[in-house]
């Protein structure tokens, strides 16, 4: 839970480094709310618009952290826009950010690892 809700503190920070382990337990907890947010939508009968609410207002985070992600690979966060390859940009970016970050600082600033360690 943490994680998720570091992310959301970091609201609109696009610099810096992001581990896996943020990245993914983030995915994880944002998908389980919007099944949750979908669940009390559908006992609502509120046509899906809770659930584009919960979207659109966890996008720019969702989009930071990803772009932070891309950092601790030492790539730009221009690499997001792979994903809008079709057929291949989805998985070349699951593979990215599945691949361990740099252990060595990179210009994106240091190691995000060593500060938890």
């Amino acid at each position: 839970m943490n994680h998720y809700l570091d992310v959301l503190k970091k609201y609109a920070v696009f610099s810096g480094r992001a581990r896996r382990q943020e990245y993914w337990m983030f995915t994880l907890f944002q998908v389980l709310a919007v099944i949750v947010v979908a669940v009390l939508d559908m006992v609502i009968g509120a046509s899906m618009i809770l659930v584009a609410l919960y979207v659109l207002g966890t996008i720019v985070p969702t989009l930071a952290l990803t772009v932070r992600r891309l950092h601790d690979l030492g790539k730009s966060g221009a690499w997001y826009f792979i994903m809008f390859v079709p057929f291949i940009g989805g998985i070349w970016m699951l593979v990215l950010t599945a691949t361990a970050g740099q252990p060595q600082p990179n210009q994106y600033g240091p190691d995000p690892k060593a500060y938890s360690a």
